[in-house]
């Protein structure tokens, strides 16, 4: 079965201990170094039981991430951190995309089809 690229992972590529904070922030799209200042100021402030607790639960339960994804390029990790984070405006932005090229398209076809002279005299220069 193929990994879930929308599921949350630890990511042990980029960690300090265990990989939370660091797969939080590839999941979220926050920087690595704001989650962990987050989490030791929560931690600092008050919640310091608890956010070692939720920490070490959090490391014991989540999967560690997939090998497969780490030859993903900055683009495709950008893209599926939206698609986990705004799921609806991910598939508008791919509509609008795909409306986008068709319309592009279009507008070659109708230019290509037209009676254009010159470029009829163009392709049979090129013949």
């Amino acid at each position: 079965m193929s990994a879930r690229r929308t599921k949350f992972y630890l990511d042990k590529r980029n960690r300090k201990w265990s990989g939370v904070c660091s797969g939080l922030a590839d999941y979220t799209g926050i920087d690595v170094t704001l989650v962990r200042v987050g989490v030791v100021l929560l931690t600092l402030i008050g919640g310091f039981p608890w956010t070692l607790i939720a920490y070490w639960m959090v490391a014991w339960l989540a999967d560690d991430r997939p090998s497969e994804f780490n030859s993903m390029t900055r683009e495709d990790e950008k893209f599926w951190q939206t698609v986990r984070a705004r799921p609806g405006a991910s598939v508008r932005d791919v509509r609008s995309k795909f409306r986008d090229i068709d319309r592009r398209i279009a507008d070659i076809e109708t230019h290509v089809t037209t009676q254009n002279s010159a470029l009829a005299r163009e392709i049979d220069a090129l013949r």
